[in-house]
C-alpha cells in the first residue's frame, strides 16, 4: 500500500457508453476538483473543495498529494459547458492501483454512464530513485509546461490599467471618442473596468476604486476648484444604442438599460454608478488639458536653467514607451546585432512565397513553428509564425522586437539558435531560424526518463556558456526549460525562444515583470522583488535537477501549492546522486539571489570552477570541440521523427485573419521588424 507521496494522473480518453449516439460529434473536456473530507459532530462527513477547479488537456497530467480523506472528482463536459458524467474516487484508491511503483492504466466507471481511461503513477516522497524499467520509460516529467507573463500595469489615480484590445466598438470614458480595433490600442482598469485610449490614460481624473463621494479626486476637486457635484442618476429607457461613460461598453437590454444623469446627461451601467466621481457638468478632457498646462509652466528658477527635471523624466519615459532598446556590453558601447546597421548594399528580402511549408513542429498561444523548405535551395528551416492581432492584443510588440534582436545577436554564439531572416505580411510575423532536427530536451527526457550524469553534465556546460553570453550583454533570458533547449544533428545544444528576454539589465537596473514557466520561476519573482540574471541560475538549477533525477524539484497540486513549494521546500537529493551534483544543485537553489551560484557574490566561487564541472575543458567547449555523448537519430535534413506527433500530425495552414479587423491594424508599430542575416543574403 503506497505511503506518503503524490500521484500523477494522465487523462487518456472517455467512452460515452452503450446508450450514446455515436453519429454526433463529440468534443469532451474534463474538470478536476480535489476535495477534502470535513467531519462535523453529529453529521455525515462532507467534502469541501479548497482549491480551484483545474481543466487538464487530454494526454496531459495533473498531480495530487495523498492525504486521508482527500478525493478527486472528475467531471466530463461537452462543449459548450454541458455536463455528461462524473466519477469521484479517493486519491489513495488511485495510488493503490500502482503496484510496486509501476504505471497503471485503468478505466473508471462514470455516472450515470460511460468510462474514463486514465494513467496513474505513484511517487513516494521517501524513495531514493524512480525505477526505470523498459515498461516505465517516460519518467516523472510527462507534460509540456507553458510560460506565463503578467501584463504590465500602469497605475494612474489608483486605477490599475492594463493594455486591452477591443474587438467591439467602445467609448473612451475620458475623451468620449470611439475606442476599438487594432489601430487604437486601449487600456482598461483591472479594478473598475474603466476603458480609455492609451493616449488618454495618464490624463484621467476620476479616482479608483470605491465610493465616488469619498474618492480622493472628489476631495481634491472640492478643495482646489470647489467642484463636488454629484450626478443625479435616474433609470432611463434608451431608444438607440448608447455606451456607458465609465467602462465604454454598450448599455444592454430592451428597456431600463442604464442610468442617465438628468443634469449633465452622463450615462452609465447600474453596476458602474459606484465608480462615477462627483464631476457632474465637468468636462474632464478640458480640465485635464488646463491642469497639464499649469504643471508644465516652469518656475522663474527653472526658466533660468532652461529645462526641468520633469521634462527629463518625460523624455526618458517616451523612449521607453517607444520600446527602443539596444543590447549593451557592460564594458563597452552598444553591441549591434548582425545586420542591424544599414548594409552597404540592400540585402535580399524574403516572403512566405519563398518557402514551402511542410510540417507543424510546435504550437502555442503565440502561434506555430513549422518546417519549411527554401524553394530552389533544398535547405530547411524552422519558421515561427505569429499572428499580428494576437501580438497587439497581448501588448507584445516590444517583446517581439526584442526576440528578433536577441535572435540576430545569437548568430554570434555557437549555443544559441541562429536567425536566417524575419519578414511580415499584413496579418503575420515570420521568424526563419535554422532547423534543429535533433528534437528538444523535453522530447528526449520523455523517452529516457532521465539522462545519465555525463549527458546531463555535457548539456549543462553548453547551456551555461549560452547563458553567460547573454548575461554579459545585459540580457535576462527568463524562460529556460527543457522545451527551449534543442539538439542539432550532431547532438550539441542550442538555446531557443527568446520571447521572454529582458534587455539592458546591468548593476542596479533590474526587471520587474512576473513571467516564466511556473515550475522554473525563481523565488524573487514570486515575492514581487526587482530581479536580474539570478532568476536564470535558479531555472538552470531546476533544469539540471530534471535532467539528472527525472522529475521536478518542487511539487504542488496547483500553482499555489507549487509556488509555496518553491518558496519554502528543500528539494530531495537521492543517495545515488553524486556529492558534486547535489552540492551544485543546492547552491543554485539558494533563495537569496545575490548569494546564488552563478552570481558574483556567491561564496562558492564561479560556477565553471565547481567540482561538478572539474573534467570540462571550457576552452574546447567554447569552440564546440568536445564530442556529444548522445547523437540523435536523423534520417535526412527534413526528418521530423524527433518532434512530438501531436504537432507533426496537424494540418499545415495559417489561421486566416479577420478582414474587417485587419483594416483597423496599425502596421507602423512593426516597422523595423524585417531582417536578413549575412549568411542568408549570400
Amino acid at each position: 500500500m503506497p505511503g506518503v507521496g503524490f500521484i500523477r494522473v494522465k487523462l487518456l480518453q472517455v467512452d460515452k457508453g452503450q446508450n450514446a449516439t455515436t453519429s454526433e460529434p463529440f468534443d469532451p473536456f474534463v474538470a478536476v476538483n480535489v476535495k477534502e473530507t470535513v467531519n462535523s459532530p453529529g453529521q455525515k462527513p462532507q467534502y469541501v473543495q479548497k482549491k480551484r477547479t483545474i481543466y487538464p488537456e487530454w494526454n496531459t497530467c495533473f498531480d495530487a498529494h495523498i492525504y486521508d480523506g482527500r478525493v478527486i472528482n472528475m467531471i466530463i463536459n461537452e462543449k459548450p459547458n454541458n455536463m455528461l458524467a462524473e466519477v469521484t474516487i479517493s486519491a489513495r484508491a488511485l495510488a493503490d492501483k500502482c503496484k510496486d511503483g509501476s504505471i497503471s492504466t485503468t478505466w473508471l466507471d462514470l455516472k450515470p454512464s460511460g468510462r474514463l481511461q486514465i494513467q496513474i503513477r505513484f511517487f513516494s516522497e521517501n524513495e531514493e530513485q524512480i525505477p526505470q524499467s523498459d515498461s516505465e520509460k517516460g519518467g516523472g516529467i510527462t507534460r509540456r509546461r507553458g510560460a506565463i507573463k503578467q501584463q504590465k500595469v500602469h497605475e494612474v489615480k489608483g486605477h490599475q490599467f492594463i493594455a486591452k484590445f477591443f474587438r467591439q466598438p467602445t467609448y473612451c470614458s475620458f475623451c468620449n471618442e470611439f475606442l476599438w480595433g487594432l489601430n487604437k490600442q486601449g487600456y482598461i482598469c483591472k479594478i473598475c473596468n474603466c476603458a480609455v485610449h492609451k493616449k488618454c490614460h495618464e490624463k484621467i481624473l476620476g479616482q479608483c476604486p470605491g465610493s465616488a463621494k469619498d474618492s480622493r479626486e472628489t476631495k481634491l476637486m472640492s478643495e482646489r476648484f470647489n467642484i463636488n457635484v454629484p450626478h443625479r442618476f435616474k433609470v432611463n429607457n434608451y431608444m438607440s444604442p448608447t455606451f456607458c461613460d465609465h467602462c465604454g461598453t454598450l448599455l444592454y437590454g430592451l428597456f431600463r438599460q442604464g442610468l442617465k444623469c438628468e443634469v449633465c446627461g452622463t450615462n452609465c451601467h447600474k453596476k458602474c454608478e459606484k465608480f462615477m466621481p462627483n464631476l457632474c457638468g465637468v468636462n474632464q478632457k478640458m480640465l485635464a488639458e488646463v491642469l497639464s498646462q499649469v504643471r508644465k509652466a516652469p518656475s522663474v528658477s527653472q526658466r533660468k536653467q532652461g529645462t526641468t527635471s520633469n521634462n527629463q523624466e518625460d523624455s526618458s519615459s517616451d523612449d521607453e514607451a517607444q520600446g527602443y532598446e539596444q543590447i549593451w556590453d557592460k564594458n563597452g558601447p552598444p553591441l549591434e546585432p548582425p545586420g542591424s546597421k544599414p548594409p552597404a548594399a540592400p540585402r535580399r528580402k524574403f516572403s512566405p512565397t519563398d518557402f514551402t511549408f511542410l510540417k507543424v513542429l510546435g504550437k502555442g498561444s503565440f502561434g506555430k513553428v513549422m518546417l519549411a523548405e527554401l524553394k530552389g535551395r533544398g535547405k530547411y528551416y524552422a519558421v515561427k509564425v505569429l499572428k499580428k492581432d494576437v501580438v497587439l492584443e497581448d501588448d507584445d510588440v516590444e517583446c517581439t522586437m526584442i526576440e528578433k534582436q536577441v535572435l540576430a545577436l545569437g548568430c554570434q554564439h555557437a549555443y544559441l539558435t541562429h536567425l536566417h531572416s524575419t519578414f511580415t505580411t499584413p496579418s503575420h510575423l515570420f521568424f526563419v531560424m535554422e532547423y534543429l532536427n535533433g528534437g528538444d530536451l523535453m522530447f528526449h527526457i520523455q523517452l529516457s526518463g532521465k539522462f545519465d550524469m555525463a549527458r546531463a553534465q555535457f548539456y549543462g556546460a553548453e547551456i551555461l556558456l549560452g547563458l553567460q553570453f547573454l548575461h554579459t550583454r545585459g540580457i535576462v533570458y527568463r524562460d529556460l526549460k527543457l522545451d527551449n533547449v534543442l539538439l542539432d544533428r550532431e547532438g550539441h545544444i542550442k538555446v531557443a525562444d527568446f520571447g521572454m528576454c529582458k534587455l539592458n539589465v546591468f548593476d542596479e537596473r533590474k526587471a520587474t515583470t512576473f513571467c516564466g514557466t511556473p515550475d522554473y520561476i525563481a523565488p524573487e519573482i514570486l515575492k514581487g522583488w526587482k530581479y536580474n540574471q539570478s532568476v536564470d541560475w535558479w531555472s538552470y538549477g531546476v533544469l539540471l535537477y530534471e535532467m539528472m533525477i527525472g522529475q521536478s524539484p518542487f511539487h504542488g497540486d496547483d500553482e499555489d501549492d507549487l509556488f509555496h513549494s518553491i518558496m519554502n521546500d528543500t528539494p530531495h537529493y537521492p543517495r545515488w546522486l553524486s556529492k558534486e551534483a547535489a552540492s551544485m544543485l543546492s547552491l543554485l537553489f539558494i533563495r537569496n539571489p545575490r548569494e546564488r551560484l552563478g552570481m558574483p557574490d556567491c561564496a562558492a566561487g564561479p560556477i565553471r570552477s565547481q567540482a561538478f564541472y572539474k573534467n570540462i575543458d571550457w576552452d574546447r567547449m567554447e569552440l564546440k570541440q568536445i564530442d556529444p555523448p548522445f547523437k540523435p537519430k536523423i534520417k535526412s535534413d527534413h526528418d521530423i521523427s524527433n518532434f512530438d506527433k501531436d504537432f507533426t500530425m496537424e494540418k499545415v495552414q495559417l489561421t486566416p485573419p479577420d478582414k474587417e479587423l485587419l483594416k483597423t491594424m496599425n502596421q507602423k508599430v512593426f516597422n523595423g521588424f524585417s531582417f536578413t542575416s549575412t549568411e542568408a543574403d549570400h
